[in-house]
């Protein structure tokens, strides 16, 4: 055999998929090198969301509060495709858009914490839709800013950061 390996299909296979899981875990968009999907933030108070990548696609969805979160799921030339909690969206500028982390509050009259523990003092409660700025997040919980308050969360309470994601 001349110190010839043969490797059988079954093991080709193998390595092929495990390949095709690490690359899916390290996506990344092919403009900027960034993660794909990741968070972002909508810098004005206004922003139409279009069929494709470009001005003369039609407009589908118009987002309407500045500093919403919102999930970058593609990227083509200077257009980010972009989705809300809900899922609704389309290809936004990305002069539009804002690396400032923000997230929505899920959970109704979620405490804020002084410390990352359900036994620390409350120092606050937020209702669900307000708009946080995401200070740090790890582990289970998250430091958010609002109207002038600051507090930790448990992870789950927030839409807008990743399980798993740490902030600093």
């Amino acid at each position: 055999m001349g110190g010839k390996r043969r490797i059988g299909l079954a093991a080709v296979l193998a390595a092929a998929l495990a390949v095709g899981a690490v690359q899916a875990q390290e996506a990344r968009g092919p403009v900027t090198n960034l993660p794909l999907p990741r968070f972002v933030s909508l810098k004005t108070g206004e922003g139409n969301a279009r069929r494709g990548p470009g001005l003369t696609h039609a407009v589908d969805w118009v987002f309407t509060r500045r500093d919403m979160p919102l999930r970058v799921t593609a990227e083509h030339e200077h257009w980010r495709r972009v989705e809300d909690r809900d899922g609704a969206g389309g290809w936004v500028h990305y002069a539009l858009l804002s690396g400032v982390r923000t997230a929505i509050v899920e959970t109704d009259m979620v405490e804020l914490r002084a410390q990352p523990d359900s036994r620390a003092p409350e120092v606050a409660r937020a209702e669900a839709g307000v708009v946080a700025r995401l200070i740090e997040c790890r582990g289970d919980w998250c430091r958010i800013g609002a109207a002038g308050l600051r507090g930790w969360v448990p992870r789950a309470a927030l839409w807008g950061v990743a399980p798993g994601e740490t902030i600093r």
